[in-house]
């Protein structure tokens, strides 16, 4: 019941998400940067943590013990947090929403090899090779070497990299630390990490007007509450079994990016994404069996 309760926060950080890069696309268009956006992101981001920590009383103005134990790795998740993001975000200006997606799904790559690394998990040949064949699928899409490569596709992979460490580094911190306070520690690493990189890399424009502003709270907290979704579910089961769903996020990212900006990248996908789906299937099969 555990796993299944996962599983289906996890799906719902992947809608958060989803919705999130269609408003993402829109302000980029509108002539934000990627950079001004994901510092604005991890801003305001912050404040469904916050929100929990004072439903839950674990947030009071007299008597809050706000202190990690291991505090330097959740500010090191947050500073890698942000730098994702500014992968990320930049992708979805530049390449198909399905496509971003897609290449995103080297994540169950990075989640098993990183789960090897820091959590001692025994990962099985039938695991990997899942992996490896899903991996072959967004090679397929990625066409290195040839005329269709472009150096922005390599942007999902490497903010697929950054948030699978974070993914993985939950399970590192006791378990009477909470959910709030953990990403209270990350979200406020990234956000100072996300300004700093802003303030390096480009220049702050002016919000439009009103409704823009509107618009970039909304995206945070829509973005803040998708990771503080997938925080939850990371913490009650292992990444190894949730990484397979993540790729229900090729479905509704496709579905969102034909709905809202006519795309329909069929001939980038396939067979590629056919490769990326069947490596999942692959490990659910294998993770019946073993049940």
């Amino acid at each position: 019941m555990t796993a299944l309760k996962a599983v289906g926060l996890l799906l719902l950080a992947i809608l958060c998400f989803d919705a999130m890069s269609v408003m993402i696309r829109t302000m980029i268009r509108a002539g934000y940067s990627a950079q001004e956006l994901s510092a604005y992101r991890n801003l305001f981001g912050v404040l469904p943590s916050l929100l929990l920590m004072i439903r839950t009383g674990e947030l009071r103005l007299k008597g809050t013990n706000l202190y990690i134990p291991q505090w330097r790795l959740a500010v090191l998740r947050g500073l890698v947090v942000a730098l994702a993001q500014v992968f990320f975000f930049s992708a979805i200006g530049l390449l198909d929403l399905a496509t971003v997606s897609a290449l995103g799904q080297t994540s169950g790559l990075f989640v098993v090899a990183l789960s090897v690394m820091f959590l001692k998990e025994r990962v099985g040949i039938w695991r990997w090779s899942a992996l490896a064949i899903g991996f072959g699928g967004a090679m397929l899409i990625l066409q290195p070497g040839s005329d269709a490569f472009t150096a922005a596709a390599l942007l999902p992979i490497c903010a697929a990299a950054c948030y699978s460490f974070s993914m993985i580094t939950v399970r590192k911190f006791d378990r009477t630390v909470s959910n709030a306070l953990l990403y209270l520690y990350s979200s406020g690493a990234a956000a100072v990490g996300a300004i700093l990189l802003a303030a390096i890399t480009t220049e702050f424009s002016a919000i439009a007007s009103i409704g823009d502003a509107a618009f970039i709270l909304t995206l945070a907290l829509i973005g803040g509450t998708g990771v503080l979704l997938m925080m939850l579910a990371y913490r009650m089961a292992a990444p190894s079994i949730l990484a397979p769903f993540g790729y229900f996020g090729l479905v509704t990212s496709f579905s969102f990016g034909w709905y809202f900006f006519g795309e329909f990248p069929v001939e980038t996908l396939f067979p590629g994404v056919l490769l990326i789906v069947a490596g999942g299937a692959m490990v659910l099969w294998r993770e019946n069996r073993r049940a």
